[in-house]
Order: C-alpha cells, then structure tokens, then sequence
C-alpha cells in the first residue's frame, strides 16, 4: 500500500488529470433530472468542507484525496473481463454492495471509487491486470471519522412516488 501510494502521489503530479477512462463515468450529454441532481450533490458535498464553487485548487485537492483511498488503511480493486457488457456490469455493482454491507457488519466502512477508473493503466500495470480485464473501480476500507463534515452529508431523495410504480397495493 505504502508503495502505491507514494506511486501515485508521483502519478499525479506528472498528470493531475489522470490517464482518462476506459469507459464513461457519466453518459456524455446527461439530461435531466440526473444532471441537476448530479450537480446539486457536489455542491452539497464540497459546501460540507468549505469548498466554494471557484476554488477550482481546492476543489482538485478534495478530490484528489480519492487517489490516497482517503487515508483508508485498505483498498480493494474491482475489474471485469472486456467481453463482458452492461448486464454483467450490474452484477459487479451487486457484488461491490455485498462487500460493502459484509464490512459494515464487522465494523468498517467502504467507499466506493470510480475515480479510479482515470487511472486504469497505473492500477493496471501496478497490480497487474491481464490484458482482458478492464479496471471498473477501487473502493477504500478502513473506519470513517463520524464527526467529519463531509461524513454527514445526507444526498437528497426524489420522492418515491417518482421512480417506484406499485401495482396491486
């Protein structure tokens, strides 16, 4: 871990931006009402930290604290084979949950992190991956701090009402 980090703080000198991604985090011309909610939850997070909007250095810095799991003293890493498609992209994603939820029961927590995904050649050729693995994402483990603004950020929520459709009830 130690020599991964110390990789990576090199890394993103030489390239702040990453190496780009294999795939989009985001679809490319997000509509709405996912770009506004989008929007509104890295407003929301950066306000819990002081972070105004035109701060773009700190901003950069934030979010570059992904690439340290966020001082986690653990870190997983997820991949899947490149013949695989989206279907079996959600199976990762459940898979990352039941991970996520076996943590929380011995009393760690997990974050997952698709920034990753910008780095998938140093993650890559650090781990290394076979050729027919794509890097999907990273998720830091280890003991959240509670008492952190940032930690208590709660997201909004649609109303149930506006993604749920009961029938028989």
């Amino acid at each position: 871990m130690r020599e991964f980090r110390a990789l990576m703080a090199t890394r993103l000198q030489q390239e702040p931006a990453g190496e780009g991604s294999e795939y989009n985090v985001y679809p490319p011309h997000l509509q709405e009402p996912y770009r506004s909610r989008r929007f509104k939850c890295g407003e929301d997070l950066y306000r819990t930290i002081g972070v105004a909007r035109d701060n773009r250095p700190a901003r950069l810095a934030q979010f570059a604290k992904n690439y340290d799991f966020f001082g986690a003293p653990m870190a997983l890493f997820f991949s899947i084979d490149r013949q695989m498609g989206a279907d079996q992209w959600a199976d990762v994603g459940m898979f990352m949950q039941n991970i996520m939820l076996l943590a929380k029961e011995h009393g760690l927590d997990s974050c997952p992190q698709e920034a990753w995904s910008a780095w998938y050649k140093t993650v890559g050729d650090f781990l290394p991956l076979s050729p027919e693995m794509m890097l999907f994402c990273g998720m830091a483990i280890g003991y959240g701090d509670p008492s952190a603004p940032i930690n208590q950020l709660r997201t909004d929520r649609a109303p149930l009402d506006e993604f749920v459709t009961l029938v028989g009830v």
